[in-house]
């Protein structure tokens, strides 16, 4: 089965980190429980949507260098 999310509304933000000619990321912080990821250069194509719980988990994996040079 496949939930689909409306993300018609929301608002995306890349990383102040992103400064390598556009191949990056957005992610949109406005669900309390997901987190929608979606490539900047295509903005109305299809997103992933992570639980909250598992893209923090990732996000502290990469600040502490679990998968190396990201």
């Amino acid at each position: 089965m496949t939930n689909r999310v409306d993300l018609s509304g929301a608002s995306w933000f890349k990383s102040s980190h992103s400064n390598n000619g556009g191949q990056c990321v957005e992610v949109s912080p406005d669900f309390a429980a997901m987190v929608p990821v979606r490539d900047s250069k295509d903005p109305h194509g299809p997103a992933l949507v992570f639980p909250a719980t598992a893209f923090a988990a990732f996000v502290s994996g990469v600040k502490s260098g679990a998968f190396g040079t990201v």
